[in-house]
């Protein structure tokens, strides 16, 4: 569909993809929020699946002197989505791209301990784990989280989104076990176009909603 479809806010995007996740008869043993933006949405998840809830981290990897245009992302454990046709369309070497993988993967270790405040990572093995965040464009930092699993001994991984654009969940869909996205609109332009409240979410925020 062409049409914008609009969410009030994160939470009721949340709600309703928990919603649908029942529905589809998803029994998930871990929810995955990734911050900031994917913490409201992942509380209403995890409490409609009545499964504990943390977070998953990755960071963009920018191109020289873009830092906002995405050639890969990489998550707290250094797994990494390299964007081949972004990375073939700018000037960049493999020495720059592992270096600024270093430097992402340990901010992206950094924010991942300060939201736990302590707590161990969980563990994944056997388990179904569903990953949340409040929609995706490239899916650039999805397909790094993606690929965080990958390397675990989860039994079952889904990512769950309220919206994206077609080619993009496609293209997920080749990493995790399942899709599920509210709508999956062509006229696509920004994951903000789909909230009337887009508001940044602040680090105390989305940390809130992991002690909750």
């Amino acid at each position: 569909m062409d049409s914008t479809v609009t969410f009030d806010d994160r939470t009721d995007a949340g709600e309703r993809l928990g919603e649908e996740l029942r529905e589809r008869g998803i029994d998930a043993d871990i929810v995955l929020a990734i911050p900031r933006g994917g913490l409201p949405l992942g509380r209403a998840v995890a409490d409609a699946l009545d499964a504990p809830l943390d977070v998953v981290v990755a960071k963009k990897i920018g191109a020289p002197g873009n830092p906002e245009y995405a050639i890969g992302a990489v998550a707290s454990d250094g797994s990494v989505w390299r964007n081949e046709q972004a990375f073939r369309g700018v000037t960049v070497d493999e020495e720059y791209f592992e270096e600024q993988r270093e430097i992402e993967a340990e901010a992206a270790r950094a924010k991942a301990d300060r939201y736990r405040s302590g707590r161990s990572p969980p563990d994944f093995d056997g388990k179904t784990v569903v990953v949340v965040d409040d929609g995706v464009a490239t899916g650039s930092t999805a397909r790094a989280c993606l690929s965080r699993l990958e390397t675990s001994d989860a039994d079952r991984v889904v990512l769950a989104v309220p919206v994206g654009p077609p080619d993009t969940i496609a293209a997920l869909e080749e990493q995790a076990d399942q899709v599920v996205s509210l709508e999956t609109p062509t006229g696509f332009r920004g994951v903000g176009q789909f909230y009337r409240d887009f508001a940044q979410v602040s680090d105390e925020e989305a940390m809130d909603y992991l002690e909750q």
